[in-house]
């Protein structure tokens, strides 16, 4: 299931984070999905985060817990790559906040390892242009160009994010020292993890500074497998996946099977463009990740509402391909994504609850209005997790715990 913990009812950890934890294993799944856990901008969107490895404090139940120095000696010393960094950028504090969000998110991931749940994190390809990592490693990054990405179906215009782009030619000195840091510090907070925007590795949208939109960017290469490589080669096998959605070629397929790595199957986007469509169910392979919608996609009750009739018709025709009787809209499309042959099924907290538009989280290309829905306490009923627990079952997805 994806939620972010900033949609749990308390907006914290703590508590709450561990009732849905067992709410998560009484319902019979074995995956939390989470967004980056590093400090938000001003609008709440964790993709432009002040820092690439810091967590953020807010997310804390007990910010005043309090610190011993040798808890504080023992955090430096374990992420002394980037911890003195982050201090000068966030002041007084910043230590302490850092090992109370360990030391909390630690808790809670070993009690969610504990009853069978594990944690798929999230890396943003970017990060912010005012971010510590920019001050700290200018260096790094590209003048005179940001990050977006051309016109898709999310965006007429194209999405213009503004994020710095990293000299990828500068990175490779030291052997892409920076990533294989960053990647080590995510890794060590969650059991796996979702590469956003990975076809950047591929190629990148590059827009020149001050554009008015991302239509006037151009593709650039990126560092193909080298920066993953350098990571495998230091830290082992990285247990990742490839968000590979948008604007995809074949050569950013070529690059994630040659990396190994699962790619995202996205069911609201499986209606249109021909047989071949790889988001069709029936063209899912098992190394992947199958989605009714992502934190970018309308909920699936919003998404069915505003289908037309041609759509709802395919929709159907999934429906009985797969041997889905129809029901609601939205555990139509639950039951689809089980049916998946992908190994991983994943649909967001809101689905399950048959919440409308409403309830989105984001609407790509827009600044406002977006990362502030939160569950209600109480909302996830034992009725609901026994509901998913069926179908779970029913798919042959349950896990032996």
């Amino acid at each position: 299931m994806l939620l972010h913990p900033t949609s749990l009812p308390g907006g914290r950890l703590g508590e709450e984070a561990r009732r849905f934890v067992d709410w998560l294993a009484r319902a019979g799944q074995s995956w939390w999905q989470v967004l980056p856990l590093g400090p938000p901008d001003t609008a709440g969107s964790p993709y432009k985060s002040a820092s690439a490895f810091a967590g953020w404090a807010g997310l804390v139940a007990e910010p005043e817990a309090p610190v011993s120095e040798d808890e504080a000696l023992a955090f430096r010393c374990r992420n002394a790559y980037w911890i003195d960094d982050w201090i000068a950028f966030a002041g007084d504090g910043a230590l302490a906040d850092q090992v109370r969000f360990e030391r909390e998110w630690g808790a809670l991931r070993r009690y969610a390892a504990g009853r069978g749940v594990r944690i798929l994190g999230d890396v943003p390809i970017f990060v912010s242009d005012d971010s510590a990592d920019v001050v700290a490693h200018a260096e790094l990054f590209q003048r005179g160009v940001v990050a977006g990405v051309p016109p898709d179906d999310f965006a007429a215009d194209g999405q213009l994010w503004g994020n710095p782009l990293y000299d990828w030619r500068r990175m490779r000195i030291d052997g892409y020292r920076w990533w294989i840091e960053r990647l080590r510090r995510t890794l060590e907070l969650v059991d796996a993890a979702r590469v956003d925007h990975f076809r950047g590795f591929e190629a990148y949208w590059s827009v020149p500074e001050g554009a008015a939109t991302a239509r006037e960017g151009c593709w650039r290469p990126g560092p193909g497998a080298s920066v993953l490589r350098a990571a495998e080669a230091e830290l082992g096998a990285l247990p990742l996946v490839a968000e590979d959605l948008g604007v995809i070629t074949p050569a950013v397929v070529r690059l994630r099977e040659q990396l190994g790595l699962p790619g995202m199957c996205v069911l609201q986007f499986s209606l249109g463009y021909g047989p071949e469509n790889p988001h069709r169910v029936h063209n899912h392979p098992e190394r992947a990740v199958a989605y009714t919608g992502t934190h970018d996609n309308d909920t699936a009750v919003g998404w069915w509402a505003a289908l037309d009739h041609g759509h709802r018709r395919a929709l159907a025709k999934a429906l009985a391909a797969a041997g889905i009787a129809p029901e609601a809209p939205h555990w139509d499309l639950i039951r689809l994504a089980f049916s998946s042959p992908a190994r991983i099924a994943i649909v967001p907290a809101q689905d399950p609850l048959g919440l409308g538009s409403e309830a989105r989280l984001n609407v790509p290309g827009t600044a406002e209005g977006n990362w502030s829905w939160r569950l209600e306490a109480g909302q996830l009923t034992d009725e609901l997790a026994e509901r998913l627990r069926q179908v779970t079952a029913a798919s042959g997805r349950l896990s032996p715990r």
